[in-house]
């Protein structure tokens, strides 16, 4: 990854005007124009307490950090030996396991047939990468003394741009179907098979 004091500065940069979009989207979304984003009411009461959901969010939250960490470490001797690269493992094996908790609430609420939650946490989660958790661990990486920048492959920004261009597509008239579910699927499978048989794609 290209690296050097001014690219090291602009990522610094653009980490400060994501991390700034990721706040003014929360406020957008719960705040003023909260209605907007609210899905179908249900009546009753909430089985849980917001204090008892809050202790449930923070264990689940350590949790899958200790579990993130276990999983890095067991992917190392894969790594060492050459079996799979590097590439493939940070943008496949460890995104899916790490988010298997959205995974798993996005597929049941698509089982309920709730799609507009479905969608919405998938998204949800994706945004979150991008304009929290990223510009995070750039701030993170400054601090440690190991510069990350936002200089990215052009195989990665390409993977990137279709993933979002074909989510929009599936998305925008507000309706989908099992087949749509396929064709999400096939995608995310000729990324996968991209990384991991050609990891030496070229920038």
């Amino acid at each position: 990854m290209t690296s050097g004091p001014a690219i090291e500065r602009l990522s610094l940069w653009v980490a400060v005007v994501l991390m700034a979009s990721y706040g003014l989207s929360l406020l957008f979304s719960l705040r003023t124009h909260r209605p907007a984003f609210a899905g179908p009411t249900e009546e009753g009461e909430p089985a849980w307490t917001r204090r008892f959901a809050a202790g449930v969010l923070l264990t689940a939250t350590v949790l899958v950090a200790v579990e993130s960490e276990v999983l890095v470490k067991a992917v190392e001797p894969l790594l060492r030996g050459g079996r799979l690269s590097e590439l493939f493992v940070g943008v496949i094996i460890i995104p899916v396991i790490g988010n298997a908790a959205e995974h798993a609430g996005a597929v049941l609420m698509a089982l309920r047939d709730k799609m507009d939650i479905a969608i919405g946490i998938s998204v949800g989660s994706s945004t979150q990468i991008a304009l929290f958790v990223a510009p995070a661990l750039v701030f993170i990486a400054y601090a440690m003394g190991h510069p990350m920048t936002y200089i990215f492959a052009g195989s990665e920004v390409l993977a990137v741009t279709a993933s979002v261009a074909i989510v929009n597509f599936i998305a925008q008239d507000g309706e989908t179907n099992w087949f749509e579910g396929v064709q999400l699927l096939a995608a995310y499978a000729i990324i996968a098979l991209a990384f991991l048989l050609l990891p030496g794609i070229p920038a």
